[in-house]
């Protein structure tokens, strides 16, 4: 049982990221900035943002797959 969870998962990953949908990140505030800056600067702004956001959602996602792990056994 355990072999086939992990064989969904490993399917199941890749496709979440070919159905990816490109993010827009950008608080008011950003977005105003952004619209004076013009296209080229205000598209990096934004994927600085994305980037940025990734690491805390890392460590979150780090964290309760060690903890779903954890209470998996007891």
């Amino acid at each position: 049982m355990k072999g086939m969870k992990r064989a969904a998962l490993a399917l199941a990953f890749p496709l979440v990221l070919a159905v990816f949908q490109p993010a827009m990140g950008q608080c008011s505030i950003c977005t105003k900035t952004a619209q004076q800056m013009g296209h080229k600067p205000a598209k990096a702004l934004n994927a600085g943002i994305i980037y940025l956001m990734m690491a805390p959602l890392a460590i979150m996602g780090v964290v309760g797959f060690r903890w779903w792990k954890n209470n998996g056994r007891n």
